[in-house]
């Protein structure tokens, strides 16, 4: 993710949102994202010609951009698929703690899938269907949605669309809502590929609230959202003429793996609801926590939202179900208007209907999910992240994490030479030269520079083989690997001079 240099943007201080671009499964595509050279510009997406000029003669100036975002970030994504990480023929390749895919539970999934009832070809399923949704997937998505995320009152079929993913919602909704120019705002640190969802559609900017790890007070916590910082986000992009329509919430977050609370979630809407802003919230991670005092709360859970017809919720199955290549996702609203938009676009964005079968039949298996799937999932992804932790703490490694999602936001400032964003990405660099791919704060849009998005769900070896590391200063210049047999010694990160006051050991654990 790249933030337009402020001499060249409309309105620098809102943090216009920058470009990501996809991974393997077309979904995070973090993993590259930092490779952009320093003085790598971006054009404003909200004036196509501004600064900009197409390489390619066949391309619209619309196209050309679209074309950049592609181009921008390709060494990460190179690199680590020419030498991708395989135990029988590429042990030494790059190991992928980069990207947000649940990589624990194939086992569990390819026997739920490969089994009788899941394979069903009749008419109705080979010819177009509702673009909404088949009815009987439709139907089944309520009744889960209902189910898990605790709604008060039965959720209605008639308000569910499904489309190939979260990354396609995030698109259609930004088109249908806003007009060319206009933005969300969206709590920065966050899910940098959004940037791009909202952008080469709709033309949809993004306002940054920009979070930070001071923590000011005993009830405070790093990287908090308040009101107080939505409104002067707003009153800032006012002020800059850039016209607000909405909010975009990720919860559980990423890559905080932050949990709000219910008082929190409705101070959000009441704040979006004072100034007739669209909220869009983001729940796909909603199963995922795997901590049992981490007590989640969806927003369809909330009695009486305070503005219904301006509240959508997405959720899908590529991060709870570890199917990232299977493209399922659900939108869930009560506006009618918004829905019926929305279907209109599914025709570029919809599902087979063999897949369509699938995923109800997924979706209503309601024992195995309950029985078999959740409870396993849960354990190894408790199991991984108590080992991850592990380290990171006997590495005197800050970190951040709420019991939720794959990921752990990591504290790195203090092997930064200079508290800088060339540094953190030289840094990037660094460990992908040395065969661990992870990524870094400023694809978050993250203020602070050396933060890590680290992500743990991944097989226990692999984790292993990964945990070794040595110190980013000394694999600079060294050539000593990141990585050694896990019976070796393990090295340390040796203590240096800490920036920013970062301190050793854990930051917080989130409740």
């Amino acid at each position: 993710m790249f933030t337009l240099p402020q001499e060249e943007s409309r309105a620098p201080a809102t943090g216009l949102g920058s470009a990501s671009t996809r991974d393997s499964n077309y979904g995070d595509g973090l993993e590259r994202e930092c490779s952009r050279k320093p003085d790598q510009k971006l054009p404003d997406p909200c004036d196509p010609t501004a600064m900009f000029s197409s390489n390619s003669s066949y391309l619209s100036s619309r196209g050309g951009i679209i074309k950049w975002f592609w181009d921008s970030a390709e060494e990460g994504y190179r690199t680590y698929h020419m030498d991708e990480y395989d135990e029988d023929k590429n042990p030494s390749g790059i190991i992928n703690l980069g990207t947000s895919e649940n990589k624990l539970c194939f086992d569990l999934l390819s026997r739920r899938l490969s089994q009788s009832d899941m394979l069903r070809v009749e008419p109705s399923l080979l010819q177009y269907p509702d673009w909404r949704g088949h009815l009987f997937l439709r139907e089944e998505v309520a009744r889960f949605l209902s189910f898990y995320c605790k709604s008060p009152v039965p959720l209605k079929p008639e308000n569910v669309v499904v489309l190939n993913g979260c990354a396609s919602l995030f698109s259609a909704l930004a088109t249908v809502l806003c007009e060319v120019g206009e933005a969300f705002l969206i709590p920065a640190p966050y899910y940098g590929a959004i940037t791009q969802h909202v952008c080469l559609y709709g033309n949809v900017r993004l306002v940054c609230v920009h979070l930070d790890s001071e923590v000011t007070g005993l009830d405070t916590r790093p990287f908090q959202l308040t009101v107080e910082k939505l409104e002067m986000a707003l009153q800032r992009a006012h002020s800059e003429g850039v016209k607000v329509k909405g909010l975009i919430l990720i919860n559980p977050h990423n890559p905080l793996g932050d949990i709000y609370s219910p008082g929190e979630l409705r101070d959000y809407l009441e704040f979006a609801k004072r100034h007739e802003l669209h909220v869009m919230v983001d729940e796909v991670y909603m199963l995922s926590v795997f901590e049992k005092s981490a007590a989640y709360c969806s927003v369809l859970s909330l009695e009486g939202l305070p503005d219904p017809q301006r509240t959508h919720v997405m959720w899908a199955t590529s991060k709870d179900f570890g199917m990232s290549g299977l493209r399922f996702g659900t939108l869930y609203t009560e506006n009618r208007d918004v829905a019926t938009a929305v279907a209109s676009l599914c025709r570029y964005h919809g599902l087979s209907g063999l897949v369509q079968y699938q995923m109800a039949q997924l979706l209503q298996d309601r024992d195995w999910i309950n029985q078999v799937y959740l409870p396993e999932n849960h354990a190894r992804l408790k199991a991984a992240h108590t080992y991850v932790t592990g380290e990171l703490r006997a590495l005197g490694i800050p970190f951040l994490s709420g019991g939720a999602g794959f990921f752990i936001w990591v504290d790195l400032r203090k092997y930064l030479p200079e508290a800088t964003f060339k540094e953190e990405m030289l840094l990037w660099r660094c460990f992908l030269d040395n065969k661990v791919l992870l990524s870094c704060g400023k694809t978050f849009e993250c203020k602070e520079p050396g933060w890590f998005r680290l992500v743990f769900s991944d097989k226990a070896h692999r984790l292993c083989l990964a945990r070794v590391l040595t110190s980013p200063q000394g694999c600079r210049g060294s050539g000593r690997c990141l990585r050694a047999n896990p019976r070796q010694q393990k090295p340390r990160l040796p203590v240096r001079a800490r920036s920013q006051g970062a301190s050793t050991g854990e930051l917080v654990i989130a409740q």
